[in-house]
């Protein structure tokens, strides 16, 4: 007694499992049905085109031979008929010919039989006959046609449909064949689409997995093929990447307002403190609770700033996308700057071009330009006394672009300190003496993001130049 065979194993039906229910899979599938549909109308329509053609070439060979041998029977009447009959039916691969009586006795031909109904009325049939040289007659098939002649004798004519069955059977044969191998390939096919895309997904799925146990640097794989997975990899692994960044960047927050915003918390704590302990006019206690308030204004401004970095990076303006002019909003801002700058004892000087329009958030760059102009009225001044005291604010468009820029004739930051003073709480030590936290140059970097455009800082010998660049197309 032979060993009972092992099942599979479940790892290999859940396997196999998985791939049936693929996308891919039922689409290799569907489109298999699809093919076999189409297929087997085409080549049913070519087996019945050519069996049409065939019974066309039969049918108006029998014609000819009957418009023959009726033009033979009149010539010479029934003898000549036999002859002409006895001779070609004779002859290899010769037609089916027979000639009877008006009662339908057999005068002369090589059909020793036919169904009784046939010779009973003229026209044409396809009909099964008996041959006369079989010995053991067979059934076979045939096209016929009866025609009466003068005098009541019938003539009988017609052509055996072998080939004609031979060639159809051959169709089908290969029509089967052919279906059949089709379907073996094309599940074999779609098993092998559906298996490659699987182990991409599997691929992407542990990937997934990985990422969302923590794991932030993981990314996927992405293959050199090019196809839509490869795609869908490379637009993930920029989401992954812009992820990893925000997460950076609330990390980054999160340290900055830990040690840079401890100090005021702390000094505004010791001031109401100092308030409550040794104020003992109300003129004491009101400047106290003034320097109070003052110091949580600051602190305010500074969670507005970053509540509105943070929209920023993420995307979301808090005004509409509108078409307005970036001079215009240049000039009003240098205006407004214009009396503290005086007080600095710098001069500023405005250079814009005309027609500055673009599409994006008016208030935005405002309040970018207004940024640039505070850190350079702050920073400006420190150059030489001897130095010009400085600052230009211009504005013009190159190849598609509004360059809004803002030189001064400070100390200038260092080339290597360019991309770091891009960040939050970033502070050089040159500055530290001088209020602020280190937010100015991050909203208009954030700023700049958000309209697609840039933001560079470059040495203006001396001092510095930061160009804001701008699409002038829609944001």
């Amino acid at each position: 007694m032979s060993p009972a065979a092992s099942p599979p194993p479940d790892g290999l039906i859940a396997r196999l499992g998985k791939i049936f229910r693929t996308t891919a899979f039922k689409l290799s599938l569907a489109y298999l049905v699809l093919f076999a549909v189409l297929a087997s109308l085409g080549l049913g329509y070519v087996a019945w085109n050519a069996r049409r053609v065939l019974d066309d070439q039969i049918v108006s060979t029998i014609d000819a031979e009957i418009n023959g041998l009726s033009e033979q029977y009149t010539a010479g009447g029934l003898r000549r008929l036999i002859a002409v009959v006895e001779r070609r039916a004779g002859e290899p691969g010769a037609s089916l010919y027979l000639v009877t009586t008006p009662a339908g006795e057999h005068i002369v031909g090589n059909v020793s039989r036919l169904p009784a109904d046939i010779l009973a009325r003229s026209g044409q049939y396809e009909s099964y006959y008996g041959r006369g040289s079989d010995a053991d007659p067979s059934e076979h098939r045939a096209i016929l046609r009866v025609f009466n002649l003068a005098g009541g004798f019938r003539l009988v004519v017609g052509r055996d449909t072998e080939e004609r069955d031979r060639l159809r059977a051959a169709i089908g044969n290969t029509f089967g064949s052919s279906l059949a191998l089709v379907v073996l390939l094309g599940v074999l096919g779609g098993w092998f689409v559906a298996s490659r895309v699987l182990k991409r997904v599997d691929d992407m799925t542990e990937t997934t997995r990985t990422i969302m146990a923590g794991d932030l640097d993981g990314r996927l794989r992405v293959g050199s093929a090019g196809d839509e997975l490869d795609r869908l990899a490379q637009n993930l692994n920029l989401m992954l990447e812009r992820i990893g960044e925000l997460m950076r960047g609330m990390r980054e927050v999160s340290d900055n307002i830990a040690h840079d915003l401890k100090t005021p918390l702390t000094r505004l704590r010791n001031r109401a403190d100092e308030a409550l302990r040794n104020a003992e006019t109300p003129e004491a206690l009101r400047a106290a609770m003034e320097g109070v308030i003052e110091d949580s204004d600051g602190l305010i401004r500074v969670f507005n700033a970053l509540l509105t970095i943070a929209r920023l990076e993420a995307g979301n303006a808090p005004e509409s996308v509108s078409r307005f002019d970036a001079g215009a909003v240049a000039r009003e801002v240098a205006e407004l700057y214009e009396p503290l700058a005086e007080d600095r004892g710098l001069s500023l000087t405005v250079q814009i071009e005309p027609d500055l329009s673009l599409d994006g958030n008016r208030e935005l760059v405002g309040q970018a330009i207004a940024n640039l102009l505070d850190n350079a009225i702050k920073y400006g001044a420190c150059a030489s006394a001897s130095g010009p005291q400085e600052i230009t604010v211009s504005a013009r468009r190159a190849d598609g672009v509004v360059q809004l820029r803002v030189a001064d004739r400070g100390p200038g930051i260092p080339e290597a300190e360019r991309e770091r003073v891009l960040d939050r709480f970033v502070r050089l030590d040159a500055a530290r003496t001088r209020p602020g936290f280190g937010l100015g140059l991050s909203l208009v970097a954030a700023v700049a993001r958000l309209h697609g455009g840039s933001l560079d800082l470059a040495d203006n010998a001396p001092g510095l130049a930061v160009t804001l660049s701008l699409p002038a197309g829609a944001a």
